[in-house]
């Protein structure tokens, strides 16, 4: 009976608040405490989980490794709370913030004109969307859905596959009518191949010669950070890329880019998942209505939002 009269949600809730705010002073003024409560209430949780959550300083709030895995856990046992609440008080109905994270040729060619039709289908859910090709941590960023294209790393996180997109090296016509075009992947060392800059980029290209597979160096003038930045100087006659088709396959209908050393193409797809935090039925219902319509409505071979 004891551990009933522990209120551990509001501990959880004080603690969580401490982390965000970076003190037990700005974490008592948001929830109308005094510091010293809010430090007894952080002590107490301490005392009964049986190990230190933070390290104090006069200047900053440090987790500790239990620190950090109970405020992960925390914030989704207070998503989980606030979800049942309004489960309880609106039925099912989805309704709340879904905090999006996406690649920016995702993002850009594919969600962001998808928009209007989820928030008419969804009038309680707002969006916040921020566009990225860096991976981010989801806990880290507070993010409730992240859109990863390549290989899935091994993680905690749940996903749901989007679809797979066949890989390209393409140029634009007036850039092979300069400088030519490349008949096999070793006449790459003399053409100008626009590359990528952050950190989990690999700067060779796979390609299939004479039934095996090879990576060759592709080096450029130019680095970019994020596909789009890619796609756009291509287009302006910068150089050769590798891109994936849900990108360019309206460029390349358009005949604004075309297919080079496609001999050689070794078939290599990337995958595009919605990853989230999350478990079968414990999903926010916003967050669970937010992938279900991306599932449904993505069509990687016909992107909505081609210019």
């Amino acid at each position: 009976m004891a551990r009933m009269e522990v209120n551990r949600s509001g501990e959880m809730e004080v603690f969580v608040r401490a982390v965000e705010l970076g003190g037990f002073s700005p974490a008592a003024r948001a929830l109308r405490m005094t510091p010293s409560a809010v430090s007894k209430l952080v002590a107490r949780l301490e005392a009964r989980l049986g190990t230190r959550l933070i390290n104090r300083s006069t200047r900053k709030l440090q987790l500790t490794a239990e620190g950090e895995a109970f405020h992960a856990r925390a914030l989704r046992v207070l998503a989980d709370l606030d979800e049942a609440e309004r489960a309880a008080a609106a039925g099912s109905v989805p309704r709340g913030r879904v905090r999006v994270n996406s690649s920016v040729p995702f993002g850009l060619h594919h969600l962001l004109p998808l928009v209007p039709r989820f928030t008419e289908r969804h009038p309680e859910v707002s969006l916040d969307i921020v566009l990225n090709d860096q991976v981010i941590d989801l806990m880290d960023q507070r993010a409730d859905v992240a859109i990863r294209v390549g290989p899935m790393r091994a993680s905690q996180l749940m996903a749901r596959k989007l679809g797979d997109s066949p890989m390209a090296v393409v140029a634009a016509p007036a850039y092979l009518a300069r400088r030519g075009t490349p008949a096999t992947p070793d006449d790459l060392a003399g053409h100008n191949c626009v590359g990528f800059n952050f950190a989990r980029h690999c700067d060779e290209w796979p390609f299939a010669v004479d039934g095996r597979r090879l990576s060759l160096p592709a080096h450029g003038d130019v680095a970019v950070g994020d596909g789009e930045s890619s796609r756009r100087l291509v287009l302006a006659g910068q150089g050769v890329a590798r891109l994936s088709l849900f990108h360019i396959g309206p460029d390349l209908a358009a005949g604004r880019l075309v297919r080079v050393l496609e001999a050689y193409n070794p078939g290599d797809v990337e995958a595009i998942h919605a990853v989230y935090v999350g478990h079968g039925g414990r999903l926010p219902a916003r967050v669970r209505a937010f992938i279900d319509f991306l599932v449904e409505t993505v069509d990687l071979d016909h992107p909505p939002g081609a210019d």
